[in-house]
């Protein structure tokens, strides 16, 4: 795939982790198209950028980072979350089909229905410098102390730590596997981790951390896009309603429909 990409144009698993040759060039990536992910692709100083819009979701939340970009003067789109997988660049590429473009990309051209490299293509005409981003954190909170285990509420899965291990981990990220690989289905072992499923999307592609935590022993659940903010952890917790259980929780009594929070709480103690 990538030996085909026109030389404008970089993909990315997750905004996260960007290659480090982004700058000036469009990056089309797998991550949610929400307000920090916008945020992050934005700070990396590109020509413009393609995520996915993970459903949409509560709130718009899944397409929130193309407000941030609009008003740095970055171009920003995203495809659809049931034209191409989440957290797979490659198949964006391959056949994502643009749902939404800001005010800067539509004045390029970037409309609702256009293929992902056609978009690409008319991004890679965007003017540069735009404004850098003011500086933005994501949240981390660790809650519970005394006997039990503690529930870690991370905006992204990206922010756990070694010590987070054995406990609640409770994110604001798509349930998809990041570039297919079940070792980044969470990269400690946890008793637990919540995501969000990004509306479903082809293959259940945002749900697919599920079983690859289920090999480990970890329970695992996603919480539907409708009911909780992508990319925000605490919404994820207090909003959130499940949509998927692998078997390992399903084990601890959690099933679908039932609220995190309640879930998590039980968990806990």
């Amino acid at each position: 795939m990538t030996e085909t990409l026109p030389e404008t144009v970089r993909l990315a698993p997750s905004v996260t982790k960007l290659p480090a040759d982004v700058a000036g060039a469009v990056i089309v990536s797998g991550s949610h198209g929400g307000l920090y992910a916008g945020y992050l692709a934005a700070k990396a100083g590109p020509r413009a950028v393609i995520l996915n819009d993970a459903g949409v979701g509560k709130d718009d939340a899944g397409v929130a980072g193309l407000g941030l970009c609009e008003g740095l003067g970055l171009a920003a789109a995203t495809v659809s979350h049931l034209s191409a997988r989440i957290g797979d660049a490659g198949d964006m590429w391959a056949r994502g089909t643009i749902s939404h473009a800001n005010a800067v990309a539509a004045g390029l051209g970037v409309a609702a229905g256009m293929g992902c490299a056609e978009a690409a293509a008319r991004l890679s005409a965007a003017s540069l410098p735009h404004r850098a981003p003011a500086p933005m954190e994501e949240a981390r909170a660790v809650e519970g102390d005394g006997p039990g285990r503690r529930i870690v509420v991370i905006d992204s899965a990206s922010l756990v730590v070694p010590e987070d291990a054995g406990q609640i981990v409770v994110t604001g990220s798509h349930g998809g596997l990041v570039g297919g690989d079940p070792r980044m289905a969470l990269q400690v072992e946890g008793f637990a981790a919540v995501f969000n499923d990004a509306g479903g999307g082809p293959d259940g592609c945002g749900m697919t951390r599920l079983p690859a935590l289920d090999t480990r022993g970890i329970a695992g659940l996603t919480v539907a896009h409708t009911s909780a903010r992508i990319g925000d952890g605490r919404s994820t917790l207090e909003d959130g309603i499940v949509s998927h259980a692998n078997a390992t929780a399903r084990r601890l009594g959690a099933a679908p429909g039932l609220a995190v929070g309640e879930i998590v709480d039980r968990w806990r103690r």
